[in-house]
């Protein structure tokens, strides 16, 4: 069994990503590294999907699921910026 190695670069991180691996922004490699999402000068921890050039991002409302369990998501607009930790 091999370990990842630590000395390798993170991809660059794309201007619209998703977690849901049904979506066409979902890109696996870049979660190999942890990202964080600052929106509108805060970090923000339950973000769904962002988009930088647009200005929002998706996160659940509440408790709230859609007919297939997953969480129904709200956007919200303002500055986002996406970085690795």
């Amino acid at each position: 069994m091999t370990e990842p190695s630590t000395n390798s670069s993170p991809p660059p991180l794309p201007d619209h990503l998703s977690i849901d691996p049904r979506s066409p922004h979902h890109l696996a490699a870049v979660f190999d590294h942890d990202i964080g999402i600052r929106f509108n000068g805060k970090e923000r921890l339950d973000v769904e999907e962002y988009c930088i050039s647009e200005g929002w991002i998706k996160v659940p409302a509440g408790k709230t699921l859609d007919r297939k369990g997953k969480p129904l998501l709200i956007k919200l607009k303002g500055k986002v910026e996406a970085y690795y930790r």
